[in-house]
């Protein structure tokens, strides 16, 4: 709606509106987002109640907040008082006064701070998510090949705490049971671990700790294009690295409407079922192996163990590991299927009358971890996707994912999935700008 006022009137400001830098840089910015989504999900809600201001309106609030380096609500607030032409295009409910330079009250229009931070919080994650595929979905459309690839890394958050800062003095700044006052959600995790050599030659763990959470992505990165935030998932930061995977692999197949063929990611993703998901889909994983301090047995061209002398060792039985894959149980030969009589074997077990034994991962991703070939060029290739993670962690970093002036995680997941809008938005612009290029001139 075009207010009207004793100083501008409604064709006055419309030219207005439509000649604003600012106004010009959004609208244009905003036309590359699907917000049929945000009218399908406001559809689904029941209308009782006081009427409320369009969803899109604080949608678009918070990703100009990310996009101007606001760091704080109450600075975005300010902002939208000093453009109150921006207030009228972001679409809220305006309270009109004719007596106003621009036909309303723009004081009582917009929300106050405790609302935005409020709102900030409430936000619905599935709809913020629904935002980010429909990125994904124009992204496909104009990226050929996009998502056959996808490489998943973890980025830390600082949480806005004082155990955070070493300058302040916090008693038991490093005890993990504790639930801190400026973010209840927030844990203490490793951020970085080194092993530091000792005057005596020995090696000492040292690791730095911080109060805070970690922010997922599936990144698909494709040549001259450039990379793309196929999913992210947000969790508090005591939580390992393997278990972004799941969620991450879930909403990626979302997004996409399809399976990725390979996939790549450091040693923390060194698990059977992310070889699994390759496997099942005519990929590889290309993922280090990481034994986690296990001695590794020898194989067989075939995957079949050989015990410590280097014989093939005999197969038993299967059976449904703890672990959630199908397992084999390997024997002695010496002993299975039959005793050999007059072997002998200087092995311990050996002389415990039972022989070695061994238990194996035969699904399909247990097998190509063990037996994956990791200096082949395809194992290369594939590896080398992961820096599009290394990509997408600095632009948002340079958006403020690192250091968000919120206090609680609901707040701090949501502003992590509009922050990967706005990377995936500034793909999106890029390529419909090479492909308009690309298209023959007549």
């Amino acid at each position: 709606m075009i207010p009207t006022s004793a100083v501008f009137d409604q064709s006055t400001i419309a030219a207005l509106l439509d000649h604003d830098p600012l106004i010009a840089d959004y609208r244009a910015f905003f036309a590359l987002l699907d917000w049929s989504v945000v009218e399908r999900w406001e559809a689904e809600r029941s209308p009782r109640g006081r009427p409320a201001h369009p969803e899109a309106a604080y949608l678009k609030a918070f990703l100009i907040r990310i996009r101007e380096g606001i760091p704080f609500t109450a600075q975005l607030r300010r902002f939208l008082l000093r453009h109150p032409l921006l207030v009228i295009d972001l679409g809220f409910h305006l309270v009109l006064d004719p007596a106003a330079p621009y036909g309303f009250d723009i004081e009582q229009t917009l929300p106050c701070e405790f609302w935005l931070r409020e709102k900030l919080r409430q936000f619905d994650p599935t709809l913020l998510q629904a935002l980010l595929h429909a990125t994904v979905g124009d992204l496909k459309e104009e990226i050929p090949g996009l998502g056959e690839t996808v490489a998943f890394d973890v980025k830390h958050i600082y949480a806005w705490v004082k155990e955070n800062n070493e300058r302040a003095y916090v008693k038991e700044r490093y005890d993990k049971t504790r639930r801190l006052a400026g973010d209840p959600d927030c844990r203490l995790g490793v951020k970085r671990s080194t092993n530091q050599e000792q005057e005596d030659g020995s090696t000492k763990v040292q690791k730095e700790y911080i109060w805070g959470y970690g922010t997922g992505v599936a990144v698909s990165t494709i040549a001259d294009y450039g990379a793309v935030v196929l999913a992210e998932y947000t969790q508090p930061f005591n939580e390992g690295d393997i278990t972004y995977f799941r969620p991450l692999y879930q909403h990626t197949a979302v997004a996409l409407q399809q399976f990725p063929t390979h996939l790549t990611a450091d040693a923390a993703y060194d698990a059977w079922y992310v070889y699994e998901c390759a496997a099942r889909h005519g990929g590889i994983a290309a993922v280090p192996l990481n034994q986690h301090g296990h001695p590794r047995f020898k194989r067989d061209t075939d995957g079949v163990p050989l015990c410590p002398k280097g014989l093939r060792m005999h197969p038993t039985y299967q059976f449904a590991h703890p672990n959630g894959y199908r397992a084999q149980l390997y024997r002695c030969p010496l002993y299975f299927p039959l005793p050999q009589e007059q072997a002998t074997c200087d092995h311990p077990q050996f002389q415990a009358a039972k022989g070695c034994v061994k238990h194996i991962n035969i699904q399909a991703g247990g097998l190509m971890r063990v037996n994956l070939d990791r200096d082949h060029p395809l194992y290369q290739a594939i590896y080398n996707q992961r820096t599009g993670c290394e990509h997408i962690n600095s632009q948002a970093k340079a958006l403020g994912i690192e250091t968000p002036k919120v206090r609680n995680g609901r707040s701090v997941a949501n502003l992590n999935t509009l922050i990967y809008v706005i990377v995936n938005v500034q793909v999106l612009r890029k390529a419909k700008s090479i492909n308009r290029g690309l298209l023959p001139m007549n």
